[in-house]
């Protein structure tokens, strides 16, 4: 039976159809007890079952110029949600493949063309598309204009801190997380500052001037912006991926022609290409033995990777954290020069993360394994069955905001929750006698009963501390899932929360060894250590 594509302005009756759902950002509903059972796991079923597919058009898409400065091009999920726009499509083709009627509210403009064209969907009237273009033309025109200004702006009053970087000198190229400190601690190498007095800290360009003024108090850190141009460039107003058009013309052309527009709707792009300008005038200028990074493959690095190799510069990419099966931007198979754009040696945090990236092509003459120096043993005994439930808010606003309502809901039947919001992007959080904020990670606490989160790296910490853990899956979103196979949380839907908490549960602690290593404080002072 077909699938009915309508507009939230355009539904039909309820007689016309058995279930219905929303896709993205689409506001019409139908009745309450008609909506696609499961929708949440569905969805992110559908998305697994694309990711290859991801992959392949990544390949190509990365041939376009200014590819390098998109998300969509690099299979980051987190950045683009491009797959998960191929996961509509394919949720919605199995709906049309299957029995009854099922209607699908879509008011996206773009992604309306996309299904439209589907097998078996009877589309309704489209929404326009050329105001929804325009608007994200002349918002991305702006949002370049103000990024060009303030990275300007930041290269003036940084410059001050080049001195921080003698030539030859080793470096780790990190993020100004606020958990870094101007006293030897950083928060993705832990205390290597202090344990490598030659070791010197270069801070990205998405930390704000005046976090880096805090960390440079060190003497030895300094923030890429030191080495842009204090003016701004006309070049960085025309920064944006610009698809070739084979691809807006193929059988994604549609989803292509709105992951552009969207990427190119905001200021990103500038922040990618001046991140590029600043650390190609910093490798000719200072030129590092060697510089490691947390490494995630991202569209910067394999461009960082290229112009130090042409600099005769080491590069160390540091696996940091997690990977899973939905971080496909790690896998070398969308880089479109292969290899060339890896680090000289990848430095895993365990075997487990190791094995994965072998399994997604990576030599194993690239990798050696290093040590968690961001995630460490849990030895406590938190698990309390009376302790409240700790919830870890995604870096996504949009996901924590479901989180929040979840959470809400489950304490109307009295659970009791500690929300830690993510430090690099708070929420709002209205509190009351069952829900409360905490600033605390995971590990500082004393007694617990759960862990709920939909991304990050606390469903694995929650796991290593024998929690109960519960990943929380929107309905809408794809809750990156950063778990090795053997190390699965438990699904959960805002709807079965209060449920899954309220089961028996049996805990038990995942074996830290079976995913990570101990810091090999050796490894890494023989990597920054003097030159023999």
């Amino acid at each position: 039976m077909p699938v009915l594509l309508r507009t939230s302005a355009d539904l039909p009756a309820p007689s016309r159809y058995d279930h219905w759902y929303a896709v993205t950002g689409g506001r019409g509903r139908g009745p309450a007890d008609r909506k696609l059972p499961d929708l949440a796991r569905r969805l992110e079923e559908a998305f697994n079952a694309i990711s290859p597919e991801w992959w392949a058009a990544a390949r190509s898409l990365s041939e376009a110029s200014g590819a390098e400065l998109a998300y969509a091009t690099t299979c980051a999920a987190f950045g683009s949600d491009f797959g998960l726009m191929m996961a509509w499509a394919r949720l919605t083709t199995d709906e049309a493949a299957g029995t009854g009627t099922c209607l699908v509210v879509c008011d996206d403009p773009c992604l309306f063309r996309h299904l439209a064209g589907l097998p078996g969907v009877d589309a309704g009237r489209a929404p326009p598309l050329w105001p929804w273009l325009g608007v994200r033309r002349l918002r991305g025109f702006a949002a370049r204009l103000g990024v060009a200004g303030r990275m300007a702006r930041a290269a003036a009053v940084t410059r001050g801190q080049r001195p921080a970087h003698g030539r030859g000198d080793p470096v780790i190229l990190v993020y100004g997380h606020p958990r870094s400190t101007a006293e030897g601690l950083d928060a993705y190498f832990g205390s290597l500052m202090a344990e490598i007095p030659a070791l010197r800290r270069l801070l990205h360009t998405d930390c704000p001037p005046a976090r880096a003024r805090q960390l440079a108090a060190d003497g030895r850190t300094a923030v890429l912006h030191a080495w842009g141009r204090p003016w701004p460039s006309p070049a960085l107003l025309w920064a944006r991926w610009r698809p070739r058009h084979q691809d807006l013309d193929g059988p994604l052309g549609w989803l292509v022609r709105r992951a552009a527009a969207i990427e190119g709707s905001g200021g990103a792009a500038v922040m990618n290409a001046w991140q590029r300008k600043c650390h190609d005038a910093w490798l000719a200028d200072v030129r590092p033995r060697v510089v490691a990074w947390p490494w995630e493959n991202h569209g910067w690095e394999r461009d960082f990777c290229r112009v130090a190799r042409r600099r005769g510069v080491r590069t160390v990419g540091y696996q940091h954290t997690v990977i899973g099966p939905h971080q496909l931007n790690y896998a070398p198979v969308t880089n479109f020069d292969g290899l060339d754009s890896l680090p000289d040696l990848i430095v895993c945090d365990g075997a487990a993360y190791r094995d994965q990236l072998l399994d997604w092509g990576v030599p194993a003459d690239r990798m050696v394994v290093g040590g968690s120096l961001r995630i460490g043993r849990v030895e406590a005994d938190l698990y309390d069955p009376d302790g409240p439930v700790f919830v870890a808010l995604s870096a996504r606003r949009s996901i924590a905001r479901q989180q929040v309502a979840a959470v809400d809901k489950a304490a109307a039947r009295g659970f009791r929750f500690l929300v830690k919001a993510h430090p690099m992007y708070p929420l709002t959080l209205t509190e009351s006698n069952h829900v409360r904020r905490t600033d605390r990670i995971l590990p500082e606490h004393e007694a617990l009963s759960a862990v709920v989160y939909s991304t990050g790296t606390s469903g694995l910490e929650g796991l290593l501390a024998g929690l109960p853990t519960f990943r929380l899956l929107p309905e809408d979103e794809i809750a990156v899932d950063v778990l090795p196979p053997f190390a699965a949380a438990v699904p959960v839907t805002a709807d079965d929360l209060a449920d899954a908490l309220a089961a028996d549960q049996q805990p038990s602690r995942l074996d830290w060894d079976s995913v990570l290593s101990p810091p090999d404080g050796a490894f890494w002072r023989d990597l920054f250590g003097p030159t023999p």
